[in-house]
């Protein structure tokens, strides 16, 4: 036991009898080094993590106050409509009639742009045989304010309002429908009202989904204000609903989609095109804008009071 108890020590060293090598000596230097690099990484890590937090609005919305199209360059008459929101926030509209019109689309774009960015999408829904509402949410075009998620919410109603109100439309010929956020905005307003259907293109299942796929190194998911929690609301909505996606939209994956189809109630349809986040859905090609016609018109039909 002695010798082995000798043994043991034998090959140890306390750090008074250490060699004052190179290698400790590296060490000794290294060691205050590392703590100092901890701690600004550290810093830099939360200091970063607060800044997102406080300005997280100008990660999510991104709009533009110019309008470089209207549907005038597209051939359409419309009409330049102002609406007042619940909250007093005036927002930018664009009517667009058609004659023996078989359904209206209130249509809600995504994050970027204005609706502007979208008269080819108005022209195509037009030529489907249908009159069409875009509105601008709070912030962009010429819309006051600025944008969040209550705010889309209160724009939509105002939107629904004016269709069903003013214009004295049925709400079983109106068709919620939107693209991306505007796909969470449509989900919301369904929920609260009557439509006689409703499309969502391109949206995500919650914006803390996307958030944390991006953002994977944040703590996006207690961090965020705004959730648009579409997954936990479009089961409760009862028209019939049609969800497009692209398989190839690497901003939402196809996976947001079809969770958010899994969840919805029936009827529903599933549509899956080729594309990218801002180039697929019914405006891929002729052949998915005649899934869109179809899934309408049929929506229309099935509906007793049409």
């Amino acid at each position: 036991m002695q010798g082995t108890e000798a043994s043991r020590h034998a090959g140890t060293q306390t750090w008074a009898t250490l060699p004052a090598g190179p290698s400790v000596m590296r060490r000794l230097v290294r060691r205050p080094s590392l703590r100092r690099l901890l701690a600004v990484v550290i810093c830099t890590y939360i200091g970063v993590t607060m800044l997102v937090g406080m300005f997280q609005s100008k990660l999510i919305y991104f709009p533009s106050r110019t309008l470089d199209l209207t549907p005038t360059n597209v051939g359409l008459k419309f009409d330049d409509v102002t609406l007042v929101t619940q909250d007093d926030v005036k927002i930018s509209a664009w009517f667009v009639p058609r004659e023996g019109a078989r359904a209206t689309v209130l249509f809600f774009h995504g994050n970027a742009g204005n609706n502007g960015d979208r008269v080819a999408e108005l022209k195509v829904l037009h030529s489907l045989g249908y009159a069409v509402m875009i509105v601008d949410y709070r912030g962009y075009g010429k819309s006051e304010g600025a944008p969040s998620e209550s705010g889309t919410y209160l724009d939509a109603i105002a939107a629904w309002e004016h269709l069903t109100q003013a214009r004295g439309l049925p709400a079983n010929r109106i068709v919620i429908m939107g693209e991306s956020i505007g796909g969470a905005v449509a989900i919301d307003l369904a929920r609260r009202q009557t439509p006689g259907a409703l499309v969502v293109q391109s949206s995500f299942t919650r914006l803390s989904d996307i958030a944390a796929l991006h953002y994977p190194f944040l703590p996006v998911r207690w961090m965020l204000r705004h959730r648009y929690d579409s997954i936990d609301k479009v089961g409760a909505i009862r028209c019939p609903k049609l969800f497009f996606h692209s398989t190839d939209d690497s901003l939402v994956p196809i996976g947001n989609g079809r969770a958010l189809y899994d969840a919805a109630a029936d009827p529903k349809q599933f549509v899956e095109t080729p594309g990218d986040h801002n180039g697929g859905g019914f405006m891929y090609a002729d052949e998915h804008a005649a899934k869109l016609q179809k899934f309408i018109d049929s929506a229309m039909a099935a509906d007793p009071e049409n």
